[in-house]
């Protein structure tokens, strides 16, 4: 399974890719948005030339797991991405997943790797996809239901 783990944020989006076995996400590039459909654009972009058969967008729910303005706002983007995702050649599913948590987990990371504050800021958004990413593919591995561990919204494909 190749996929593709996403960190939405207001300014940039974080992208990770999966090997092709689905076992380990790697943190990939920053893009900086430009906008719904231009960002669903270079996403589906992305999906193609790395083959991918599955998006993974991060969803960044309320402590309490309720979906506030951020994570309206990302759903936003994921119907734009849905849309955009349905006239892919082959198909490639969309799932959310739940991303409390992933960019402080990203920036623990980093410091630990003794990076300097300005590299912990150009990478921490694709660190925070992988931690996204990885969090799936494991979710998938464990053999629950795909739709299981999903945030609210779940699967949409």
């Amino acid at each position: 399974m190749r996929a593709l783990g996403l960190d939405v944020g207001s300014k940039t989006i974080g992208v990770a890719v999966a090997d092709p076995s689905g076992t380990i996400a790697t943190a990939r590039s920053v893009l900086a948005r430009r906008g719904h459909a231009a960002d669903a654009a270079a996403i589906a972009e992305l999906a193609r030339s790395e083959a991918a058969d599955a998006v993974v967008v991060g969803l960044p729910l309320e402590l309490d797991g309720s979906e506030g303005h951020r994570a309206r706002l990302v759903l936003r983007f994921v119907a734009v991405l849905r849309a955009v995702l349905k006239d892919m050649p082959g198909p490639v599913t969309l799932h959310t997943w739940d991303e409390r948590f992933s960019t402080a987990a990203a920036e623990r990371t980093l410091l630990e790797a003794d990076l300097s504050r300005a590299r912990r800021k150009q990478h921490v958004d694709a660190v925070a996809a992988q931690f996204i990413l990885q969090g799936w593919l494991e979710a998938r591995r464990r053999g629950g239901a795909p739709g299981a561990a999903l945030a609210p919204g779940g699967e949409l494909a």
